[in-house]
């Protein structure tokens, strides 16, 4: 069915097209350009101030990856391991911190920080708490995948002779390293792309250093020598954790056999400590930001003025959540039924091409777009911020798919196909139902991460033209702060939404309860 004229090799032909142009060739076009111009050099040996740059950068990133993974880790060992009240719920709440946008965050630490820790809101290690606080979900997440991957055995062995705490350090840990060390370094690349923290904390990294070179010297050239740093740090680290990972991208199904619960004694401290990273990640910025909010005198005049900024963002949002899920499920089908390190390399170029900050890819896509002819006529545009979507969210949004369509069974399509169905039959008819759940979730996903995207809308907006995270951004230096915090609430509580609709669907099941105690 992969021949030449078969209807699959077409659409999923068209699908990697889309994927090329919209999220390789902004990338390739700047290492092109980069790397060809005469200046290479100067942007390769760094000045002073540019190590310091880099310094900062790495510390940003090292920093958050330690922080979050000594967060995150513990908890994903408590959700695999341990048998704990209402998981299933736990664990989406503990998830939720991961689908605010950092700067929102960032935005409830000056908020307390401002009367209380005056001295240490502005600074590097703020910044690193700032930006643990939102990723920490991913090391959890990440840990409690390879852990429910380790045969339950080795350990119930272990323990005939060993103390669980010894256990747990010399038989699980050792397993599960390569999982942890993976989720480590994407965290770590996820960091030091980040461009909106940096810049509210006023910490001077690589990021904002290209961001001001293009949005307020209006120097291309320099905008691109200093992204080349820190585009090849990024690929680098990205590549290595996907080797890392494997095939745990999309082979999500556990492992065979029993799982111990010899951590269950430490379940009250492992409780105690989850609703406290839960209080202080999630809780506690929400309520700064209303208690913030509380001072506006006109929640609604506040709501008009940036009307058309929400308006904005719910459309292009929509929008670009639904074109990322249609390339992405043909992407993710096909890396489904890809074998051997065919899927390994798709699996790589999927999380480098993620891995790239936001604020390169918004360079690539103003230098690939912003020129004479069919393109030129794109640029300008509101189809600017779509392919900005299309150029970051694809590739998660493939992933995710990618191991939503494992879990149909290639035998259906082989037997629709004995039955004479054509191929895109028996992907309308038989694959897409087993998969709507996972749709939905990845478009979902897409939609709250494109509603709080910031650092390529914010360099590939149209003139006079914004988004509801630009306005927040860009109205904090002279606008009073309960009106910034009600937008910024505003904005957390349309994310939140589709989160709190899943939990209260979760928490209403019948068979909740007892699959939150064995899950």
């Amino acid at each position: 069915m992969w021949r030449w004229q078969s209807s699959r090799t077409m659409v999923v032909g068209i699908a990697i097209v889309v994927f090329v142009v919209c999220c390789v060739l902004p990338v390739g076009y700047l290492l092109a350009v980069s790397l060809g111009g005469v200046d290479v050099y100067s942007a390769v040996v760094l000045d002073a101030r540019q190590r310091g740059l880099l310094y900062n950068t790495a510390l940003l990133g090292t920093g958050t990856a330690l922080l979050a993974t000594a967060a995150g880790a513990p908890l994903g060992i408590a959700l695999a391991r341990m048998t704990l009240p209402r998981k299933a719920l736990l664990r989406l709440a503990l998830a939720a911190p991961a689908l605010l946008p950092p700067y929102i965050v960032g935005l409830a630490w000056t908020y307390l920080g401002g009367s209380l820790l005056s001295d240490w809101t502005y600074s590097l290690p703020a910044a690193i708490l700032v930006l643990s606080l939102v990723f920490y979900p991913l090391s959890m997440l990440a840990t409690e995948v390879t852990m429910r991957r380790i045969d339950g055995r080795l350990e119930e062995a272990a323990l005939v002779i060993a103390p669980p705490g010894h256990v747990m350090w010399r038989v699980t840990l050792p397993l599960a390293a390569p999982g942890l060390f993976a989720a480590a370094l994407v965290i770590f690349v996820l960091a030091v792309s980040e461009f909106g923290v940096p810049g509210l904390l006023r910490v001077r990294v690589y990021t904002t250093e290209i961001f001001t070179a293009f949005a307020a010297l209006y120097d291309f050239g320099r905008a691109m020598l200093l992204a080349l740093p820190l585009l090849l740090l990024s690929l680098i680290v990205a590549a290595a954790a996907a080797a890392l990972l494997g095939d745990r991208l999309v082979i999500t199904r556990r492992t065979a056999g029993i799982r111990p619960a010899f951590l269950d004694e430490w379940r009250r401290p492992a409780m105690t400590g989850a609703l406290a990273v839960l209080v202080v990640a999630l809780v506690f910025p929400v309520a700064v930001l209303v208690s913030e909010a509380r001072g506006t005198r006109s929640l609604s005049a506040v709501f008009t003025g940036s009307g058309d900024a929400i308006a904005n963002s719910l459309v292009l949002a929509t929008a670009g959540a639904t074109a990322v899920v249609s390339v992405a499920v043909w992407l993710g089908y096909a890396r489904a039924r890809a074998v051997g390190r065919l899927g390994q390399m798709a699996d790589i170029l999927f999380i480098v091409v993620f891995a790239v900050p936001s604020t390169i890819v918004g360079v690539g896509l103003i230098g690939l777009w912003n020129r004479s002819g069919p393109f030129g006529a794109v640029y300008g545009t509101d189809a600017m911020l779509l392919l900005g979507y299309l150029a970051r969210f694809v590739p998660v949004a493939a992933l995710a798919l990618a191991a939503s369509t494992r879990y149909v069974p290639v035998s259906h399509e082989e037997a629709a196909a004995v039955c004479g169905a054509g191929w895109l039959r028996a992907m309308w008819r038989i694959v897409l139902p087993q998969m709507r759940l996972g749709l939905a979730a990845a478009w979902v996903l897409t939609f709250v991460l494109a509603f709080g995207e910031l650092g390529v809308s914010i360099l590939v907006a149209p003139p006079g033209e914004a988004t509801l995270p630009i306005r927040v951004y860009t109205i904090i230096a002279n606008t009073p702060p309960s009106h910034v915090a009600a937008l910024a609430l505003l904005q957390t509580g349309i994310i939140l939404a589709p989160l709190a609709l899943l939990g209260a669907a979760v928490s209403l099941r019948p068979s909740a309860r007892a699959r939150g105690e064995v899950g």
